[in-house]
């Protein structure tokens, strides 16, 4: 059966700037190349997941703007259902990201995804409740984060918590969560202790470490050697790996194998979106790589 992925999250246009430095304070430089990309981490992670295979569907939120059309028109055509993204009456969301040497930095204006309410979490519990698994990210209010896992829990659906961007949260948000992925500095705000936390939060708590991999409690599961062109994306692509994985009732070590291969795929093209793979696509490098894609 296909799994049914419910991402609640943000919508951005990403504007993307390469430069061969970032400039210091009070510096101008003249950069290599200037982009538009669709994104937002929750878009992302809708896009990935439905490329792999998921019946996916958003909850969001854009502005009455010209790339509020774009964003949603963009997920339709991946055949994302866009009917609860709602519109708020302000600028849509938008992350200014610098690309040097493959790696990025990212400013975030939040928009309309600050206009994604408790109330408004709480029109969609009918679509969280037929769902096998939801994503949630944190570039949305804390307390839509929330609302959104108390849906979660009162209908009985499991939910990964992606912590991203960086902030504390609530213990009880991260124990109603069935499973955390933070990456390493992300996994350092959460938690004071990490190694203690791998314990506490066995077989839910997984870290990924960009070069070095990922943890979790099980064990460690290797980066691939590719060549990065730009990193945006790659852990949205890892979290809709994993989720499409673990609704679909692979265990965890298997579903991190696959979501690692998945992101190592994205970080080959520029932009979030662009490099996400298919299935297919997934399985033939796990192959080619070595590896065993059960």
């Amino acid at each position: 059966m296909v799994p049914k992925i419910t991402v609640i999250g943000s919508l951005n246009m990403d504007l993307t700037a390469t430069s061969a430095k970032r400039p210091a304070a009070g510096e101008t430089i003249l950069g290599e190349r200037f982009e538009t990309f669709p994104g937002g981490k929750g878009a992302n992670q809708a896009v990935a997941a439905a490329r792999l295979g998921a019946d996916v569907a958003m909850i969001g939120m854009v502005g009455r703007d010209p790339f509020g059309d774009e964003l949603t028109q963009v997920l339709r055509r991946e055949g994302i259902r866009t009917e609860h993204i709602g519109r708020a009456g302000t600028s849509s969301g938008v992350a200014v990201i610098q690309v040097v040497d493959g790696d990025n930095s990212i400013t975030v204006i939040p928009g309309a995804n600050f206009q994604l309410t408790p109330d408004y979490i709480g029109t969609k519990r009918s679509v969280i409740a037929e769902s096998d698994m939801v994503l949630i990210q944190l570039e949305i209010p804390l307390e839509t984060v929330a609302a959104a896992a108390k849906c979660c829990q009162e209908a009985d659906v499991p939910y990964i918590l992606n912590p991203a961007p960086a902030q504390p949260l609530s213990r009880e948000v991260i124990d109603q969560a069935a499973y955390i992925t933070p990456n390493e500095s992300e996994a350092a705000i959460l938690f004071d202790d990490i190694q203690k936390a791998l314990k506490e939060y066995a077989d839910k708590l997984v870290i990924t470490k960009g070069e070095e991999g990922i943890v979790y409690s099980g064990g460690r599961v290797p980066a691939f050697s590719v060549e990065p062109v730009d990193t945006t994306g790659a852990g949205d692509t890892f979290n809709a790996a994993l989720a499409l994985k673990l609704a679909s009732g692979s265990p965890l070590d298997e579903a991190c194998r696959y979501a690692n291969a998945a992101a190592a795929l994205q970080i080959g093209f520029p932009g979030a979106q662009a490099g996400m793979p298919t299935n297919d696509e997934v399985i033939s490098f796990m192959r080619q790589n070595g590896q065993n894609p059960l």
